[in-house]
Order: C-alpha cells, then sequence, then structure tokens
C-alpha cells in the first residue's frame, strides 16, 4: 500500500484546458497510457481552469488558445503572475509566429501545434515538469524565426518582470558566450571575438546547453533573455545570421 501510495505522489499532475469536450477527453485518454502522468481536472474556459488551478494544485496546465472567458494567453500570464510554479504548455490549432512570441511573453513554458503525438506530449510535460522551457523545434527550424524571436525580445520592457531572474549557473566565460549567442555569432565569430579556438567555443557551448537543460543556441538565448542574465539593451541585433553567412 506504501509504495502505491508513494507512486501515486510523484506521478505528474495535469490539467487539460479546451473548449471541445472531445479534445479534452482524447489528450485524457492518451495520457491515461503513461504511468508517470495523471490528468487532475480538465476546464472548458479561461475563468475555470484560474479558479480549478487554485483547487487542483497542477505541475503542467495543457492550455489551448481560444478559449471563452479570458483567452489561453492571458489566462497563461496571470498563472504565472499568481502560480509560477506551474508549467504552462500552449496548444493551438494554427502555426502562428505571433501567436509564439505572445506565447512567450505570457511566460508558457512550450508551445505546439494540436496534431503533436501523443508521445511527444508526454515528453514535453515530463520536461516542462521539471522546469525546462522548450518550444516546438518544428516552428524554430522556420527560416529566420530564431533571429525573429530574439529580436522580439530586444527590449526587455516587453518581458514579464514578475517572473524573477535567477541565479546564472555559468562561469563568466560561459556568460561571455552565451551573450555572444544572443548576438547571433558564429561560433568562429565568437572564437575571434574573445580570442579562443573554436574548440574551446564548441566545449563552451556544449556545458551550457546541458546547465540550462536546452537542446540548442536559440533556447539558450532565449532561457538567458527570460532570466535577465543577459541584458539586450546593451546589444546591437544585426542581420540574421543565415543572411550574414552568405
Amino acid at each position: 500500500m506504501a509504495g502505491s501510495e508513494q507512486s501515486r505522489k510523484e506521478k505528474i499532475r495535469v490539467m487539460v484546458v479546451d473548449d471541445h469536450r472531445l479534445f479534452r477527453e482524447g489528450v485524457r485518454w492518451a495520457l491515461e497510457l503513461e504511468d508517470d502522468i495523471e490528468v487532475v481536472g480538465e476546464a472548458a474556459d479561461g475563468r475555470e481552469v484560474l479558479h480549478l488551478a487554485d483547487e487542483l494544485n497542477p505541475d503542467v496546465i495543457l492550455m489551448d488558445v481560444n478559449i471563452p472567458d479570458i483567452d489561453g494567453l492571458e489566462a497563461t500570464r496571470s498563472l504565472k503572475l499568481n502560480q509560477p510554479r506551474i508549467g504552462v504548455i500552449i496548444l493551438t490549432a494554427y502555426d502562428d509566429e505571433e501567436q509564439l512570441f505572445q506565447a512567450i511573453r505570457s511566460g508558457a513554458a512550450a508551445y505546439y501545434s494540436k496534431g503533436i503525438e501523443p508521445g511527444e506530449l508526454a515528453r514535453a510535460i515530463r520536461r516542462v515538469a521539471q522546469g525546462e522551457y522548450i518550444i516546438d523545434n518544428a516552428l524554430l527550424s522556420k527560416p529566420l524565426l530564431a533571429s525573429r524571436v530574439l529580436k522580439e525580445f530586444s527590449d526587455l520592457s516587453t518581458m514579464d518582470h514578475s517572473i524573477k531572474p535567477l541565479f546564472a549557473p555559468l562561469s563568466p566565460r560561459e556568460m561571455e558566450v552565451l551573450t555572444r549567442i544572443a548576438h547571433g555569432d558564429s561560433n568562429k565569430e565568437i572564437a575571434r571575438t574573445l580570442n579562443i579556438s573554436d574548440q574551446t567555443v564548441k566545449n563552451h557551448i556544449s556545458s551550457i546547453l546541458r546547465k540550462l537543460n536546452v537542446n540548442d543556441r536559440t533556447q539558450a538565448a532565449l532561457y538567458a533573455l527570460r532570466q535577465g542574465w543577459v541584458k539586450m539593451r546593451d546589444i546591437e541585433i544585426g542581420a540574421p545570421v543565415e543572411e550574414r553567412k552568405r
């Protein structure tokens, strides 16, 4: 009995928010196949999710964008103000770049199309529950989108300052490399600017990705921007990397 109680305690508590009951039930059915995930509640509109989040204390919320009363992005913003511990995964029917920008502003941890495979969604839930910040790689792989995302956040006033910066677990040299990444510099440019070898740059980048628990350079730069480690007002963002390589 004690073992089963411990197992229940360790499950990731998830809420599903969507105004279509069929979609909510489909997500619940898919996640019930996962031993470490438990759907603890559902909501059909923004007001309901804000009320139930207090009552159910989920670890992760799957949030549709277009829900009644308070839309999903505004509900996410409110949740992150009042319960920053909860990770929010935005689910949308459309791959819309402006919507992605708004999701990042709201404090969402991840942004996915509703066409996401159940297994990939379960993996995203686990990562977000661990405090990771992820963005659908299919969106970031669109031409110039990574550069546009960085430029969108060049003014930190667009960020939600209620989310307090965290201590950066990076060495001074790694912070220098991360700042150059936020510039959009290539490895060779970073090596030349910091007067170090290309291999040393690669080693620093590997260490940065590992310490920040992110998958690529863009996610590392975005993470640093959100935490306030990199002050983009002191950085001039030039042409996208794709253009400078021509």
